[in-house]
């Protein structure tokens, strides 16, 4: 069916966007309860149980080129990226589960081989699930607002997955030393992730396109091509950012709820989150359209100062006692700020295909959302290594919190620093990124134009305006764009096929 008889209504931005459902709740449970199951749970040493995410990131240096790669490559009737889309849902759902499998080996050594080899299954099905999915709308819509539109549904999908995987944990799990209670919530989200991602398999499509002819040997060199660009380089600087100061308040939560504040038993974590989650979701309704009548760089820096004066507020109560009332409001702050930032980020990505293409003449999103989604997994690696490391450097004591004892006065202190300190100036990176972030709904169409222009479906030659355009948005002089050299393929017949 052509674009043009296509419905973009509600039900289809619905449809599309449920996938995020996983993408955006599977790591609020990983980030939040992970590494509070190895080491409270299971008793494995911080440090270490840190470094299980960040090891499962050097996989991803692997898996996620090659899958994009993959990706660009597979031809069949309902659409490549569907496909993969359809087989990651089913994969991604079981290794989720088989993360939260208890075992009690008599070595560290091997408890911690354990965790990381699944951790690694899971994180290869999330690849074969989310690389693709994160490709697949600028081969369902060329439009720029449409897309913001879509975009801003999947992010609601998202907030809507973080509010259920940030919440009905901290029912199942009431005791964080209950290793039963992990496994019957992974079983939960199981089965939920793997609905919503078949749900999007169903409601969606994909534009037929010849597939790139290339070796998976190309994998790398195509994946290292990505970041030629300009405006991709400082879409990966948006995306760290962004992410990792989230990753940090989720990977902390719990310690600073339980270990600062001394409120987890009396449900303060699940205040914590409901708050950060309700207005998250709010703000998600009202940046959606400010992004759409404004421009996707103007919400980022509206809603990360807004994060960061609600981070900062935090260090002022961080201690046990301290006015529950108080938390809540500035968690509300960083929820709504957040809110602003992760749409704008995600609409962003989906137009990196076009920039890309521009660049190289071949249209491949699906190394461009390799890339990205390998982006995302390193952020949260980085986080969950950095949270156990710092762990570590303020004394936490995995033995002490094994029997449900309160950790020491400076280590409390510490935890609180970390839960302020390391959000706050990612934070501050991310407005810095966002200011020299070069595109915006006027640049955008200047590149389809030439786009256009290059494959012969425009006539005319760019005005000088539009070439300053071009070159500022892609980081190179124009007359060495649209230029198969600067894909990283090293076989030129193989690309023509």
């Amino acid at each position: 069916m052509e674009e043009k008889k296509r419905s973009y209504g509600i039900v289809s931005r619905l449809m599309y966007g449920m996938a995020e459902f996983y993408g955006g709740g599977a790591f609020v449970i990983i980030n939040t309860f992970f590494t509070v199951f190895m080491t409270k749970a299971l008793g494995m040493p911080a440090a270490l149980a840190g470094t299980i995410p960040l090891v499962g990131k050097i996989w991803d240096a692997v898996t996620d080129p090659v899958m994009g790669n993959i990706t660009d490559r597979t031809s069949v009737k309902m659409g490549a990226k569907r496909f993969y889309v359809l087989i990651g849902g089913i994969v991604s759902a079981i290794t989720f589960v088989m993360m939260w499998i208890t075992i009690r080996p008599t070595s560290v050594g091997v408890l911690y081989a354990f965790y990381l080899f699944m951790y690694c299954l899971f994180s290869t099905g999330f690849t074969i699930l989310m690389v693709p999915y994160n490709g697949l709308l600028p081969d369902m819509i060329d439009d720029y607002a449409i897309r913001a539109g879509y975009s801003s549904v999947r992010m609601i999908w998202s907030t809507l997955g973080a509010m259920v995987c940030g919440l009905v944990p901290t029912f199942l799990i009431r005791d964080n030393l209950d290793t039963a209670a992990y496994m019957r919530c992974a079983l939960l989200f199981g089965v939920l992730f793997f609905i919503s991602s078949i749900v999007t398999f169903a409601g969606t499509w994909e534009k037929q396109k010849p597939p790139v002819k290339t070796s998976l040997a190309d994998s790398f060199p195509q994946a290292a091509s990505v970041f030629r660009c300009k405006s991709f380089r400082l879409f990966i600087g948006l995306y760290l950012f962004g992410q990792c100061g989230m990753d940090f308040v989720s990977g902390m939560a719990v310690y600073f709820v339980d270990d600062v504040l001394n409120g987890y038993g009396n449900g303060y974590f699940t205040y914590l989150m409901a708050v950060l989650l309700v207005t998250q979701l709010v703000g998600m309704l009202i940046f959606g359209p400010i992004m759409s009548r404004t421009s996707k760089r103007f919400t980022i820096l509206v809603g990360a100062p807004i994060r960061l004066i609600g981070t900062l507020g935090l260090l002022f109560f961080s201690y046990e006692g301290a006015s529950l009332a108080a938390i809540l409001i500035l968690t509300g702050l960083i929820g709504f700020g957040n809110a602003a930032t992760l749409t704008s980020i995600f609409a962003i990505m989906a137009d990196m295909a076009e920039v890309d293409e521009l660049i190289t003449s071949i249209r491949r999103p699906g190394i461009v959302s390799g890339m990205a989604t390998f982006a995302r997994k390193v952020s949260a690696g980085l986080s969950a290594a950095a949270i156990g490391f710092l762990l570590s450097a303020v004394g936490y004591d995995e033995v002490i919190a094994n029997t449900g004892k309160m950790q020491s006065a400076f280590t409390q202190r510490g935890i609180a620093l970390i839960f302020v300190l390391a959000p706050a100036v990612l934070i501050a990176l991310l407005i810095v990124v966002g200011i020299a972030f070069p595109m915006t709904g006027k640049e955008f169409a200047v590149v389809q134009k030439e786009i256009a222009r290059r494959r012969g479906e425009a006539e005319g030659e760019a005005s000088e305006e539009e070439i300053r355009i071009c070159e500022r948005v892609t980081g190179m002089a124009y007359d060495r764009l649209w230029n198969k050299g600067n894909a990283g393929i090293r076989r030129e017949e193989e690309s023509n096929g």
